[in-house]
């Protein structure tokens, strides 16, 4: 097989300034060994996260300078409309300036004290914007999703038999929503079956429960149900997309991900009267409702940036590209989720640092790791992210400890994922030499974006 070349060319570069592991060892402490305090020019690969970090193309810079500002009915926004219900076929299309913007309307809305929200897993901020309401998000992954070192083809699969068995336990009438992430961010980026998709939504229809897709990653996702699974490798994208959202009532997305571009999203519906009660809470906390919160050129490329993603070329590069990194580490033995993910490759931090236990945050060690040795920017999914504490304050971690290591869509070339490689092998060969990290500062919610920690 030829190798499989970027399906771009550069036009605008980025320099980057180079640290020395010196620097680096000094930066980490003074941001309290957490990534996310990290001045981003003191980094050399950044993989903190996929969100907003994709470059944009000719045709999206474009866009914005074509941006249409009016305040109400901006041209903008109708060719944004346009383009997402041709995606979702959804009738009602509400803009929002981030996926967290759509679910803190969302759940403000729906959820409460003895609500919950069964998905496949819970990012961190929907799960957040769910507690903030004081409802609770369940996650029901299936087994295999629970096991980094199995290899299969949709580990991101909602599990049917507990979605069932939870519903009849809690009662329909206080599940206001189901929902499913596609990929599956915290269970390692692993796709979901179309199959799986279509059962939920049978089980749905059942006990009257709308369902709702995370569509972050909804054009990854296709990809891989294009490729692994049978009956749709002689269907387009679209097509493929367009059946993904017709078994949905919902959706709420970060375009920040899967629209290529820095800030934006959205929120789509069915049900008439939850629009009426989303918009209005949009003008109170957003904007208008054909901006929300949104400049019109941002409207512009996120239009542009939700036609580019459906490009079959560019997705076979950029599941290739996470693939290629994914075989490399696993031929040398460092354990990671297996198959790698759409969007990124997740360390297993348990297995890396098997002598570290969970309450000195293993994955936290390993991100500090990758910084000092190469300044690459990861970061951990695990205790530090989704801990938390019972009623005596000791940790209850959840099922998996893992680092993810986010690549941003169509910044990086193959020389910068090689170096990538270079690096956490020479922090797997040096693995025996890491310590445990006890936190000093956390915040009630959300704490990885702040809190600080020190070395055990």
């Amino acid at each position: 097989m030829k190798t499989i070349i970027e399906p771009f060319k550069i036009k605008s570069v980025e320099p980057i300034r180079f640290t020395t592991k010196e620097e680096r060892i000094k930066i980490l402490k003074e941001s309290g060994y957490n990534p996310f305090m990290i001045h981003a020019d003191d980094v050399i690969i950044d993989l903190l996260t996929d969100s907003g970090t994709s470059a944009m193309s000719a045709k999206q810079w474009a866009g914005i300078m074509d941006g249409d500002e009016a305040y109400a009915g901006s041209k903008s926004f109708y060719r944004f409309e346009k383009q997402v219900r041709k995606i979702t076929g959804m009738k009602y299309i509400i803009p929002t300036h981030q996926g967290r913007a759509s679910e803190k309307i969302l759940f403000s809305i729906v959820g409460g004290k003895g609500k919950y929200f069964p998905n496949n897993t819970h990012f961190d901020t929907t799960r957040a914007n769910i507690e903030f309401t004081g409802a609770e998000g369940v996650d029901l992954l299936n087994e295999t999703g629970k096991h980094p070192e199995i290899r299969a083809d949709f580990k991101g699969d909602m599990d049917i038999a507990k979605l069932i068995e939870f519903i009849k336990e809690k009662g329909k009438e206080n599940i206001p929503l189901c929902m499913i992430t596609i990929t599956n961010n915290s269970g390692g980026g692993q796709p979901v079956s179309m199959k799986n998709i279509r059962e939920v939504k049978e089980v749905c229809v059942k006990y009257n429960i709308p369902l709702f897709i995370d569509a972050c990653r909804f054009a990854e996702n296709a990809y891989f149900i294009k490729k692994r699974e049978k009956g749709y490798k002689d269907k387009s994208i679209i097509e493929i997309v367009q059946e993904m959202f017709s078994y949905a009532d919902g959706a709420t997305m970060s375009a920040k991900k899967d629209g290529l571009v820095n800030i934006g999203g959205f929120l789509a519906l069915n049900d008439e009267n939850l629009a009426m009660n989303c918009r209005n809470l949009l003008i109170v906390t957003e904007g208008f409702p054909t901006y929300g919160g949104l400049a019109g050129r941002d409207l512009e490329a996120i239009a542009q940036g939700l036609e580019e993603v459906l490009d079959e070329s560019y997705l076979q590069y950029r599941i290739r590209s996470v693939e290629y990194l994914g075989e490399r580490l696993v031929e040398a033995g460092v354990p990671i989720i297996e198959p790698p993910g759409g969007h990124a490759i997740y360390i297993d931090a348990k297995r890396f640092l098997p002598d570290i236990p969970p309450e000195q945050f293993p994955g936290q060690a390993i991100v500090g790791s990758l910084y000092i040795e190469g300044g690459i920017r990861s970061v951990e999914i695990g205790s530090v992210m989704f801990g938390k504490y019972d009623e005596k304050g000791k940790l209850i971690p959840p099922p998996m400890e893992l680092v993810r290591l986010a690549i941003p869509r169509r910044v990086y070339t193959q020389s910068h994922i090689d170096y990538v490689l270079e690096v956490i092998l020479e922090s797997f060969k040096n693995r025996n030499k890491l310590r445990g990290y006890k936190i000093v500062y956390e915040a009630p919610m959300l704490r990885h974006f702040t809190a600080r920690f020190e070395l055990m």
